[in-house]
């Protein structure tokens, strides 16, 4: 994989471009889609975002959000675009695996790849061009360096500089999380001074949801939450019929494994939820626990160190059985 800044020269020649992130995309993932494809449509190029998956009806309000295509609904449009692709951005994920039912897609095309991730251990072999670096906050942050990097700082507009923020805002929990390190405060007082309305955002990630979500999230911390007090760690199960029975959404489940985090002596949080075709989980540490580790190892998945995801095939009720037995082969960790 050649350095990201050796594209730079390149930019200035318009192309068919398609970025695309992982499936489900959150604030990141699709602020930094958003915000790449607002900035290299001002330097000429054709470009159209493809998202795996559907997305949370909570970042619709993202600007271009509307011209974004729906890869599983709209499969033979896509993939005709994607078949004039001179170069593809894969933003926010480092394995093919993670689009989902575009992995295979994404592995036969033969145009110029280009990576911009911040996940630990990236398939550095399926891309030509990229970047990978755990250091940054977001994969908006990284956006707005290869903006500011390839000497186009004065195209930062207002779209571009909502989409990078709201990306910044997500992956940091509002600056809480470490990795707000002082270039992510650096890069809002610039948009800052742009023009950015950070309350528009604020109100666009946190503010723009149903009823049932908020009495979805009652009913979990008051039915199924555990708190395993041996271990520092609490977990969340959440089954098929709780989904069904509030009427829960894509996106609607985000934040949810932050809240037991509160608790005093809490380490490690894992959430489980019962999908149609697997179950899905998310992890979150304080301190010295390592998510992506614990997340590669026992559940297919992999992350941060502070923060990751996994899967599992089994039943919900496996999957938890599963997890408790391999908390107890790392209680040490956790002491």
């Amino acid at each position: 994989m050649q350095p990201i800044q050796d594209i730079f020269p390149l930019l200035n020649q318009p192309r068919r471009i398609v970025i695309t992130t992982h499936q489900k995309p959150d604030a990141d993932a699709m602020g930094s889609s958003l915000a790449l494809r607002h900035f290299l449509v001002q330097l000429g190029h054709t470009v159209t975002v493809i998202s795996p998956t559907n997305w949370a009806g909570w970042v619709d309000w993202m600007p271009g959000t509307r011209e974004v295509m729906d890869y599983e609904r709209d499969r033979q449009k896509a993939e005709a675009i994607l078949d004039q692709a001179e170069w593809l951005f894969c933003l926010d994920f480092n394995i093919f695996h993670r689009t989902k039912s575009l992995t295979e897609k994404l592995k036969q095309l033969t145009c110029t790849k280009i990576l911009i991730d911040h996940h630990q251990e990236p398939d550095i072999p399926s891309f030509n061009y990229g970047i990978s670096d755990t250091s940054k906050s977001s994969t908006c942050e990284m956006i707005y360096d290869f903006i500011v990097d390839s000497g186009n700082r004065d195209k930062i507009n207002e779209e571009i500089g909502e989409c990078i923020y709201a990306g910044v805002v997500g992956d940091t929990g509002s600056f809480r999380f470490s990795s707000a390190h002082a270039g992510v405060h650096t890069l809002v007082a610039d948009l800052k001074t742009r023009g950015l309305n950070h309350g528009k955002i604020h109100e666009g990630l946190f503010d723009n949801f149903l009823e049932n979500r908020l009495r979805f999230i009652g009913h979990v911390l008051l039915h199924r939450m555990e708190i395993l007090y041996e271990y520092n760690a609490a977990l969340i199960a959440i089954p098929k019929n709780d989904i069904l029975k509030f009427h829960i959404r894509t996106g609607d489940t985000e934040g949810l494994v932050n809240f037991p985090q509160s608790i005093q002596g809490i380490k490690l949080v894992a959430l489980v939820i019962d999908r149609d075709e697997e179950r899905k989980w998310s992890f979150r540490s304080k301190g010295q626990f390592d998510c992506n580790t614990f997340a590669r190892n026992y559940f297919e998945g992999g992350g941060h160190y502070n923060a990751a995801g996994g899967r599992s095939s089994e039943s919900i009720e496996k999957t938890v059985e599963r997890f408790k037995a391999v908390l107890k082969e790392n209680a040490t960790l956790l002491q």
